[in-house]
């Protein structure tokens, strides 16, 4: 903290209080509610609560949502009204895994199965409080046993236009074995109190009953109209009787969805992998060129592990092992950062040198292991050698030197996927990432009883070729929780094409400069950068939050997007719960645009 700003160190000092600087305490659970039954259905949430949720499902943010209380909070990156039902799963008696899981749910019922889909992928890092261990779940993307020729899947996906980013191809042959639908079986079966039924009660009323179709939703039915017509299935659910896209307040029902969610609900996840569900599923990708079978998805297991621990400064984080890759970058990303100096520079927002660094930094988490390997064949690149300071010190070295292949573009002239986090009375900690990982949809736009199945091999054709068919395919989501003196301080989650830089930026606040997690979430952005047509690379920032003196000493071109174009100019969500070690009030902090919310009880 060489030179703090004045408003920074007030916030190092709130952040000292609110317990990101000191110990989490275990707290003793405190008296369970009167013993009645549960049911998490919006129905029976007290009065006008469901209501005032969701009416704010239509609101924009300009800052993150805060909430605080001491039984409980739980945060999300979008859909506020699927915090709400996690917070209903814990004054109902249940913990931070039927929390999450409940949020997780309700997401994809909330957003149409669009960025995210009960057949997309999760990632979990969970603290059990009684064994104070922490576990890592990993219900990412398998890959098709069948599909020998990987490189010649159909498809491309460019972010540089509307059109390249529909992608290119329709072909069911871009679909992979999702993993989301068994994570929550098996997260459950392992960690949850309720009773399973109850965790898609929620959905099941928001699929059943409909919901009012916020601005957002109606651009993406609009975006997506013709992909979504294609196919009778995927235009009973998704288009009016006369072909029309629903708009915004029109009422969206999903009735095939609310009969799979209650199939899934009474008969378990396996549903969706060995039963008629999946017959459905694998007519349906046949039809259009795929060679998924029933024996892939029978074949599905996630992946439970110990966590991947570095230390930080005066930190440990725990995040997901490989085949996870983004545990392995968030980690590299934090040692690149003390190899660069950052935790001794100015706070980023207030250098231009020192958010030059974080670009430099941010480039490495683009490029492949075969490519670093190629550029520094001298390092080694095994996870273990990218999760060490002495790597770290020896890469910056040769960034500094100039020898990494990506270069950012000098000026030339003046200048998806959802995020849970749960805390409970207990100290457990679930934080989780879910992705359908294609854009909205997907171009193949296939639909099976209500649930979407999206299109992610149609960009990953190089990474699908690198493993063995049907093997699980490492996911770039960075989760986990950060610990000071043994003790849990925060669990976080990311998401988004800028997670990366996001995630560096987040944790370097609270890490080394002491902010919480809204401070840390509020603060100016990076995005991811973009490259030019010569292969450059140009730094893309908000508009107007950073100063044009900041951003010009960056000595990089750079390009400022709007605040209405966020989702498609790069940017990175992430969000956090904190507990005071003194007070017990938990800080709970959501995404600082869109329709996020924190609450707490």
């Amino acid at each position: 903290m060489k030179t703090m700003p004045a408003r920074l160190r007030r916030g190092w000092i709130l952040g000292a209080r609110t317990g990101l600087v000191g110990a989490l305490l275990l707290w003793a659970p405190a008296a369970l509610p009167a013993q009645r039954a549960v049911n998490l259905s919006p129905q029976a949430w007290p009065a006008g609560e469901y209501q005032r949720f969701i009416e704010v499902q239509d609101m924009h943010r300009t800052s993150a949502g805060m909430a605080s209380g001491k039984n409980g909070a739980v945060t999300v990156a979008y859909n506020g009204l699927a915090a709400r039902a996690g917070l209903e799963a814990l004054k109902q008696g249940g913990n931070a895994i039927d929390a999450a899981m409940t949020a997780a749910v309700t997401q994809v019922a909330l957003t149409a199965g669009a960025p995210i889909s009960y057949f997309g992928i999760m990632s979990l890092v969970y603290y059990d409080a009684a064994t104070g261990k922490v576990y890592t779940m990993n219900a990412e993307w398998n890959t098709v046993r069948g599909e020998t020729s990987a490189a010649t899947i159909p498809g491309s996906l460019s972010m540089s236009s509307m059109e390249g980013l529909r992608g290119t191809a329709v072909s069911g042959r871009t679909a992979l074995v999702g993993g989301f639908m068994k994570g929550v079986g098996s997260a459950h079966a392992r960690f949850g109190r309720l009773p399973l039924k109850h965790i898609f009660e929620p959905a099941i009323d928001i699929a059943e009953r409909g919901m009012p179709v916020t601005t957002h939703l109606a651009e993406k039915f609009q975006f997506r109209h013709d992909d979504l017509a294609r196919l009778p299935e995927t235009r009973a659910v998704f288009l009016k009787p006369d072909g029309t896209s629903y708009m915004a307040g029109d009422t969206f029902r999903q009735p095939a969805l609310a009969r799979t969610l209650r199939a899934v609900a009474t008969q378990g996840t396996d549903y969706m992998y060995k039963g008629p569900w999946a017959r459905k599923l694998v007519a349906a990708v046949a039809a259009d060129g795929g060679k998924m079978t029933e024996g892939d998805l029978a074949a599905y297991e996630v992946i439970w592990d110990e966590p991947l621990v570095a230390t930080i400064g005066d930190y440990q984080i725990h995040t997901n092992r490989p085949p996870n890759q983004g545990g392995v970058s968030l980690i590299e990303a934090q040692l690149l950062a003390d190899a660069a100096g950052l935790a001794e520079s100015d706070w980023l927002p207030e250098s231009g040198p020192a958010l030059k660094k974080a670009l430099d930094i941010s480039l490495v988490g683009f490029l492949p292991v075969p490519t670093l390997a190629q550029v520094f064949p001298e390092l080694d690149h095994s996870p273990e050698a990218r999760t060490s300071p002495a790597r770290a010190q020896a890469l910056w070295k040769r960034i500094e030197a100039g020898a990494l292949p990506l270069k950012f573009k000098a000026p030339q002239s003046p200048g998806h996927s959802d995020d849970v986090v749960a805390i409970d009375r207990d100290g457990n900690i679930a934080a989780i990432t879910q992705s359908i990982n294609c854009v909205d949809w997907g171009r193949t736009a296939i639909n099976v009883d209500g649930i979407s199945i999206g299109d992610p091999a149609s960009f990953q054709q190089a990474a699908i070729a690198a493993i063995p068919p049907g093997s699980r395919l490492p996911a770039p989501t960075e989760t986990g929780i950060l610990f000071k003196d043994g003790k849990p301080v925060l669990g976080f989650a990311s998401m988004g094409s800028g997670l990366h830089i996001r995630t560096l930026q987040a944790l370097l606040g609270i890490t080394r400069f002491g902010l919480t997690v809204d401070e840390a979430i509020n603060a100016p952005d990076l995005l991811m950068p973009t490259a030019d047509n010569t292969g450059k690379w140009i730094a893309r920032v908000p508009k107007g939050q950073f100063s044009r003196e900041v951003l010009d000493a960056i000595g990089y071109a750079y390009e400022e997007i709007d605040q209405s174009n966020m989702r498609f100019g790069g940017e990175g969500l992430w969000v956090g719960i904190s507990r005071d070690p003194v007070t017990g009030m938990l800080r709970a902090a959501s995404h600082n645009r869109n329709n996020s919310a924190a609450v707490a009880w």
